[in-house]
């Protein structure tokens, strides 16, 4: 019997001993389970927050600046997440809300930065174009009183300077600073054309229907600055010997359109889809986003569309370049009264030139052009310059009219009728009449003075001169 309680003992003893065993070993197995999958969680961890790190320096270092940088060059790529795989939703939210928040500060502050700047350069602007008309007036008296080609030079520069401070103030959303009155089309064409470098190479055509169509008061200055603008975009981006054709017509609508073409080097899709954008007339533009040195030419334009309510297409030209279209709506439009007379200077429609006397006239005596330097500016200067002997002698009580050459005998019939025919004004060309109208003026000024020593006239400027105009 003792035995037997002996050996339960004995078995007790080792079934609680293979128990403890087993338990131990659980244990330790399961302790090293935990260390193991502790230092798992442990590298996880680390590597989480090495990637967090890098995120965290490539935001520091490519996404905002990109950001930034993507605000004024829309095809700039901004970079995105590194490690996309590495990182919680939560973390990658918090630093897509920190690109955001970054661009949201930049453009705000930049939005301050500009409108500072439009506001200073909107003050000067307005002392410096003062200024300037005050020299205007000055230097239209100087023409009248000396005979010094050198004046006009002088007046058509200050003529430059007066236009870029105009665009320099539209773009900063000020007045154009010029009142007018309801003016002809045409001879705001005539206007814009004076404002411009290389102006003698730009040739306008008249198609419209109506002679006397112009433009409402509140708009006249205003068309006239835009399309100066064109203008000199045109002239800069071509080359000096070819023309720029500008073409003058009305519209089925009842409203006009304005053709500018040149044979310049044109654009590419990524410019020609920038100018269309500006054209188009935003709400805004930066003056930090114009580039360095600033190309303000579109800006203006789409600046003075969306306040004044004509539009302007761009596309390519037919003579090699570019080809701009400035329509101008019905409301803007008016018809002049008859008692305003029109500049001489202004091209009479085409299809007015064919309506001519029933008998042909013998061509006029030709006239001595004016030198090529001497700009004809017809809404900012009068022409002047020394003239010859024979037309400072000449009374300037009209302008030059068609003679005959030898005197005929004819029948009093025929007399009535050649009478009839010079009594009907002759049509002229634009450069015909822009020479008559410099001789008459020349003769004019040079009548005033003394006889003496005729002036030097200086060397003619060539188209490639400096005038200190920065185009579009």
């Amino acid at each position: 019997m003792l035995g037997w309680i002996v050996a339960l003992i004995a078995v007790a003893v080792a079934t609680s001993s293979a128990v403890r065993t087993y338990q131990a070993r659980r244990e330790a197995y399961g302790a090293s389970a935990r260390a193991e999958l502790n230092e798992r969680q442990a590298k996880a961890a680390e590597a989480r927050t090495l990637a967090l790190t890098e995120e965290i320096r490539q935001l520091a270092r490519r996404r905002i600046p990109a950001a930034a940088t993507a605000l004024s060059h829309r095809t700039a790529p901004v970079p995105g997440l590194r490690e996309a795989a590495g990182i919680d939703g939560e973390a990658a939210r918090l630093l897509s809300e920190a690109v955001q928040a970054a661009r949201t500060a930049v453009l705000e502050e930049r939005g301050r930065v500009d409108a500072a700047a439009r506001s200073a350069m909107r003050g000067t602007s307005a002392k410096i174009q003062s200024l300037l008309n005050q020299s205007q007036h000055l230097l239209h008296e100087l023409q009248h009183e000396y005979d010094d080609p050198r004046i006009l030079q002088l007046d058509f520069r200050n003529e430059l300077a007066l236009r870029r401070t105009q665009a320099t103030a539209v773009l900063c959303d000020a007045w154009p600073g010029l009142a007018r009155q309801n003016s002809s089309l045409v001879e705001i064409v005539l206007g814009a054309q004076s404002r411009v470098p290389g102006y003698e190479r730009i040739k306008v055509a008249n198609h419209l229907r109506q002679e006397r169509l112009a433009l409402v008061a509140r708009a006249a200055e205003p068309l006239a600055i835009a399309l100066a603008e064109l203008l000199a975009n045109a002239t800069a981006y071509s080359h000096p010997d070819t023309e720029v054709p500008v073409t003058v017509q009305q519209t089925a609508g009842r409203g006009a359109l304005i053709l500018v073409d040149d044979a310049g080097i044109g654009m590419d899709d990524d410019a020609l889809e920038r100018a269309r954008t500006l054209l188009s007339g935003p709400s805004e533009v930066l003056l930090t986003e114009l580039g360095d040195p600033p190309q303000t030419g579109f800006a203006v334009v789409g600046r003075l569309i969306a306040r004044y309510g004509f539009s302007c297409h761009i596309e390519s030209s037919p003579y090699g370049g570019m080809r701009t279209m400035l329509r101008i709506p019905a409301h803007l439009l008016t018809v002049m009264d008859d008692d305003r007379t029109l500049s001489v200077l202004a091209p009479k429609p085409v299809h007015a030139r064919g309506t001519g006397a029933a008998e042909p006239a013998e061509p006029p005596e030709p006239a001595e052009p004016p030198e090529p330097a001497e700009p004809v500016a017809p809404a900012s200067a009068e022409p002047a310059g020394p003239a010859p002997a024979a037309e400072a002698e000449a009374p300037p009580a009209e302008l030059p009219t068609r003679r005959r050459r030898a005197r005929r005998t004819d029948s009093p019939e025929s007399s009535t009728t050649r009478s009839q025919t010079v009594e009907e004004p002759t049509l002229r060309t634009p450069e015909q009449a822009g020479a008559a109208w410099a001789a008459l003026q020349e003769g004019t000024l040079s009548g005033r003075k003394a006889p003496g020593p005729p002036a030097q006239a200086p060397p003619a400027a060539s188209p490639s001169d400096d005038l200190g105009d920065d185009e579009t």
